[in-house]
């Protein structure tokens, strides 16, 4: 039963349906807590955009989601992410 669908998933920011692989997982691990990309546990997705993530922090959308507190380190992990292709686009010219 091999499907060649994406699989989709919703930004919680700007609630667009989107290709899983294109956002960023935000994951609550039973364990570890609150992790980038990886773990098992209830997962939140996140546009790979300034103005959702900005939505995100403001209404605290993946705190929403993921039913627990988002540490700021985690914050300032996202933010980072969100910069390092433009850096890296802009060396490559």
């Amino acid at each position: 039963m091999n499907d060649s669908r994406p699989v989709l998933r919703r930004c919680v920011a700007c609630r667009e349906l989107l290709d899983r692989s294109t956002l960023l997982r935000v994951i609550r691990d039973h364990q570890e807590g609150v992790l980038l990309d990886q773990g098992m546990g209830r997962s939140a997705y996140l546009c790979p955009t300034e103005a959702c993530f900005e939505e995100a922090r403001r209404r605290k959308k993946l705190q929403k989601s993921l039913r627990c507190q988002v540490s700021d380190d985690l914050m300032t992990a996202l933010q980072e992410r969100l910069t390092e292709p433009r850096v890296a686009a802009a060396e490559a010219r």
